[in-house]
């Protein structure tokens, strides 16, 4: 009998790879429903009505002048202006409207789903939600092994120790792979008529699905990388609890602790330090940090920040030294320790 194909079954069978992936898909569904309630299509009748909006808003700056005026000229008849110094400028008639063009209908329109220019953030937040669940499903898919003894049975029939783990983690990525392809297609249908439906699918070229199709790419890469670090960390520690602690300790005091001691030091780029900002420049190719501390004056006396860009190489080498620790430690362990 193929371990491959026995391994497969056993994750489709396990009851918590199960439960964990249909949570998953509801977090999804509630996304997309919610994104889906939040929009609506522009069209004249909203277009009229923003452009009423704008005309009442700049009714209320003309009153808001003319009594501001008022006041002022009042405040400098009396002679309290100089008790309200700051307030009024030298001349009151300098107290004026802004220009109507100044207010903009398109400001007072309801929030419209544009399929271009919004679906590559819902490819983020996807890959987010499906690399939790990766590392979870892929950690309790070996700790659940390991700590009901079923991997020491499994090793009796297949003494080979580096074949069984490996073949344990390739039936893992397999069936994400699987999970992750379908979801994605039923996530992209489902934006596709949120556009339809509650914004705008124009301007989509050959070049913009290309572009998300590459973006939906690397979160396919990072999903599997999630899940490989989940299962190598069980098998370590010998348990799920091994990754799900490790994780939480990672989260809490390797990135708040951390955060909040670089602030605390004024180190530049605390963002740099945190792991969401690797992931979000591994799947946006590009992450600038600012730092407003640092005050670059221009020739009209402008503060424009420091700025660091950091992009998915840097990503991809801080995953990639990761991954080979977690998962060369779990195999170099697997190999040498006693497994009775």
């Amino acid at each position: 009998m193929s371990l491959y194909r026995t391994e497969l079954r056993r994750l489709g069978k396990r009851r918590f790879a199960r439960w964990a992936t249909v949570l998953g898909l509801l977090v999804l569904g509630a996304v997309l429903v919610g994104v889906f309630f939040t929009n609506q299509k522009i069209g004249p009748e909203q277009q009229a009505a923003a452009q009423r909006q704008a005309e009442q808003e700049y009714q209320q700056q003309v009153r808001w002048a003319e009594q501001e005026r008022k006041a002022c000229e009042q405040a400098k008849a009396s002679g309290q202006d100089q008790q309200q110094e700051g307030r009024f400028p030298p001349d009151c008639e300098m107290i004026t409207p802004p220009p109507p063009e100044s207010i903009e209908a398109r400001w007072f329109l309801p929030s419209t789903f544009d399929f271009r220019a919004s679906f590559e953030e819902m490819i983020v937040t996807f890959t987010a939600i499906l690399a939790l669940l990766g590392f979870v499903i892929g950690a309790s898919f070996v700790g659940a092994e390991w700590s009901s003894g079923g991997m020491m049975n499994l090793l009796l029939w297949r003494p080979q120790r580096l074949t069984v783990l490996l073949t344990k983690l390739a039936a893992l990525l397999t069936g994400l792979v699987a999970v992750t392809l379908a979801a994605a297609t039923l996530w992209t249908a489902g934006f596709w008529i949120v556009g339809t439906l509650r914004g705008t699918t124009e301007k989509m070229t050959s070049g913009a699905w290309q572009s998300f199709a590459l973006t939906g790419l690397r979160g396919l890469v990072l999903i599997m990388v999630a899940a490989t670090i989940g299962f190598a960390l069980a098998s370590l520690g010998r348990h799920t609890a091994m990754a799900l602690g490790g994780a939480i300790g990672a989260v809490v005091v390797g990135q708040f602790g951390l955060g909040i001691v670089m602030s605390m030091a004024g180190a530049r780029f605390v963002e740099a330090w945190l792991l969401p900002t690797y992931g979000l420049a591994w799947m946006t190719k590009k992450v600038t940090l600012e730092d407003w501390n640092a005050c670059n004056a221009t020739y009209y006396g402008e503060c424009k920040p420091a700025t660091f860009d950091l992009t998915w190489q840097h990503a991809s080498i801080l995953f990639s030294v990761v991954l080979v620790l977690a998962l060369g430690s779990a195999l170099v362990t697997m190999r040498r320790r006693d497994v009775a």
